[in-house]
């Protein structure tokens, strides 16, 4: 079921800018791309089933038809470049508990099974994508897409700055490739406390950063208690939810159709806002039994 809300900006406001003025609003971009995404259509069959639930809608936008109210090819291909794409999310009570996780995803080439079973027939190209979620409300709170060639823990930074200011973080998690010095001084300098496990050779820090000293804590917990304790202790487990989460990413879809990076970056920033809406509209509550 797909609803319009009557009441939406789908018209674009004036800008004050000099030059064109632009026909539609970005949430009527993002609707569209929305379409695209939870379908996986190209580009100007998303213009064709626009128009038509616009029709059956029949709202009363203005505009001579309804021809005149979706975007052409040319407005969703130029707009999708710069498209800021807003990720709702409900928030959870209390101090955010983030987190981390990056997994690939295909930009180009052949499928896994042709790949397999006829060879590459082209080089194959892939993105990464680092998200962070909320560990009670399972929402995705942060996301940033790289190439295949940046690391996991120089992102961390750039996923903390997408939370706001004002918004206090209690614990981020993340594996042991995060157990950097700019990844613990980045958690520290947000007053949170970083539950990342530390490398088996892993020696102490000299404690010149408040980042240091709370990894030189987790190392001595570590030594102390067993690892396999101070991930219980640290509730380091929970970590397996953003992995869930990452799978839910891939169920639309294993490869991206964009071909343009910006491009890309915004059709992976709309599936994180489709993801959240599902999760607002309920997830499963697991209890055992017995």
């Amino acid at each position: 079921m797909i609803w319009f809300d009557p009441g939406m900006d789908w018209r674009a406001a004036p800008t004050g800018k000099p030059g064109r003025q632009p026909t539609f609003s970005d949430a009527a971009i993002q609707t569209c791309l929305t379409l695209k995404v939870l379908f996986r259509l190209p580009l100007r069959q998303v213009i064709g089933l626009v128009e038509s639930l616009l029709k059956l809608a029949d709202l009363d936008w203005p505009g001579p038809d309804f021809s005149t109210l979706r975007p052409d090819f040319s407005t969703l291909s130029r707009r999708q470049k710069n498209l800021t794409v807003i990720i709702p999310y409900r928030g959870s009570k209390g101090p955010l508990h983030l987190l981390i996780d990056s997994t690939g995803i295909k930009a180009e080439g052949e499928g896994e099974w042709h790949t397999r079973k006829h060879g590459p027939s082209k080089p194959r190209q892939w993105r990464k994508v680092h998200i962070g979620i909320d560990a009670d409300t399972l929402e995705i709170r942060a996301i940033e897409v790289t190439s295949n060639h940046v690391g996991d823990a120089p992102t961390l930074p750039e996923l903390l700055d997408q939370v706001p200011d004002d918004q206090e973080i209690g614990t981020v998690t993340a594996d042991g490739a995060y157990d950097t010095r700019a990844c613990h001084n980045a958690v520290a300098n947000r007053g949170a406390h970083a539950v990342i496990p530390t490398r088996r050779n892993a020696k102490p820090w000299k404690p010149t950063t408040p980042g240091a000293e709370a990894r030189n804590e987790i190392l001595r917990a570590t030594k102390y208690l067993g690892r396999a304790i101070w991930r219980r202790w640290s509730d380091y487990h929970r970590r397996s939810l953003v992995e869930t989460k990452m799978r839910c990413v891939k169920l639309l879809g294993d490869g991206i159709m964009a071909r343009e990076f910006s491009r890309q970056v915004t059709e992976l920033q709309v599936r994180a806002a489709v993801l959240n809406g599902f999760t607002a509209l309920g997830i499963p509550q697991t209890h055992p039994v017995g």
